[in-house]
């Protein structure tokens, strides 16, 4: 029998044989291994078609600024007016200042995620854009996430990111066009489609013009593209499920994600009784908040800093900027026609995700801001041949 002579707390004596004992070295871990190099092929592929897509929707653009005219306001059909330069390549230069506008706002708003992605060591793609033929010539972009995000500070910052940067590039943007904008009394009276002010575009219209009504300001190509990127940008500051707002709500409080999601989906749900856009969009973030929840951090216990919980101040500030709850109008007086093209395009209207003119491209007539002088020839008017 032998004897403890430390009261039994396993803390006496070590035996000599044992400290004695060689044992093996223990095996180091390996480190992970480097993320996988991905063909970047495919996202140059769907970039240039959403190019060539965005080009052809600027053309009309373009047209009717030219003719003081709003947009596809002339009884062609939308969609042949899209594929009309693509008939006609040499017609695609005029809808550089839209494109180039539009896909600058959409690649800085999918950079501010990609780079907050590579700051936190998260595996993420290249950007990816959707080619369409809708009245902008795209459904967005989008970044393929292959990782998992650990922290509340790295999701915030990843979902934060973008729609700060594309903000950053649609604002002075929009600023530029519309002081370069037209003022055509009646113009959008005849318009098949009338586009919503965001709070941000009333802002820049009565520091640029004031005392004008927002109906007689004939906007710029430059201010189509950036009024895309405005929506976008809104669309994607939604709090619900998956979208950048819903990466910060999760972040702030993840307990109330879910719920938060189901709220907003319905309420935008119900707002489809002032525009049909918000029962498509409210209908399908529902599901997917229904069926899909945000994946779980790693450590979900780290506390934000207060300064981030300032920028998500900030993120709510720059939604109310951009959203607005009418951003499309359908004039069509024919309701016997319910399937008319015009009705067709105004349901496209909106879809989403996120700049600059070119010199010598714009017809003369599209830098006057006087249009009750009559044009001298039909060219000048925007009524472009290929001869």
């Amino acid at each position: 029998m032998s004897v403890d002579n430390n009261g039994g707390n396993g803390h006496g004596r070590v035996p000599v044989e044992i400290m004695e004992m060689h044992f093996p070295p223990l095996a180091e871990t390996p480190p992970p291994p480097p993320p996988r190099r991905r063909p970047v092929w495919r996202a140059l592929i769907l970039f240039i078609l959403t190019v060539i897509s965005t080009l052809a929707v600027g053309v009309e653009f373009a047209r009717s600024y030219a003719r003081n005219e709003a947009p596809f306001s002339g009884d062609q059909n939308p969609f042949a007016m899209m594929l009309y330069p693509l008939e006609h390549p040499r017609l695609l230069l005029l809808g550089v200042p839209f494109s180039f506008t539009l896909l600058g706002i959409l690649l800085a708003h999918e950079l501010g995620h990609y780079f907050a992605c590579k700051l936190y060591d998260i595996d993420v793609s290249y950007p990816y854009f959707i080619p369409a033929p809708t009245l902008f010539g795209t459904f967005g972009a989008f970044i393929r996430i292959r990782s998992p995000i650990t922290t509340r500070r790295a999701l915030f910052d990843v979902g934060l990111a973008g729609p700060v940067v594309g903000f950053l590039i649609a604002v002075p943007a929009m600023a530029y066009a519309i002081a370069s904008s037209k003022i055509v009394p009646g113009a959008l009276a005849s318009a098949p489609i009338v586009f919503g002010n965001p709070p941000l575009m009333k802002i820049f219209i009565s520091l640029f013009h004031p005392g004008v009504d927002p109906n007689s300001i004939l906007l710029h190509p430059i201010g189509r593209a950036a009024w895309m990127g405005l929506l976008a940008t809104a669309l994607n500051l939604f709090p619900v499920w998956q979208l950048d707002g819903g990466h910060i709500v999760y972040s702030l409080a993840s307990q109330y994600h879910r719920r938060i999601s189901i709220i907003v989906s319905l309420a935008l749900i119900a707002l489809g009784t002032q525009d049909p856009l918000w029962y498509g969009w409210g209908g399908i973030l529902l599901l997917l908040s229904l069926r899909f929840r945000h994946p779980p951090l790693v450590d979900r216990w780290e506390p934000l800093t207060p300064s981030r919980r300032l920028w998500a101040v900030g993120a709510l500030a720059i939604f109310l900027l951009c959203f607005t709850p009418w951003p499309a109008t359908s004039l069509d007086t024919e309701p016997e026609v319910p399937t008319s093209p015009h009705r067709i395009q105004a349901r496209l209207v909106g879809s989403t995700s996120t700049i600059t003119a070119v010199s010598g491209i714009s017809l003369d007539v599209q830098k006057s801001r006087h249009p009750l002088k009559t044009c001298e020839s039909a060219a000048r008017c925007g009524d472009f041949n290929t001869n």
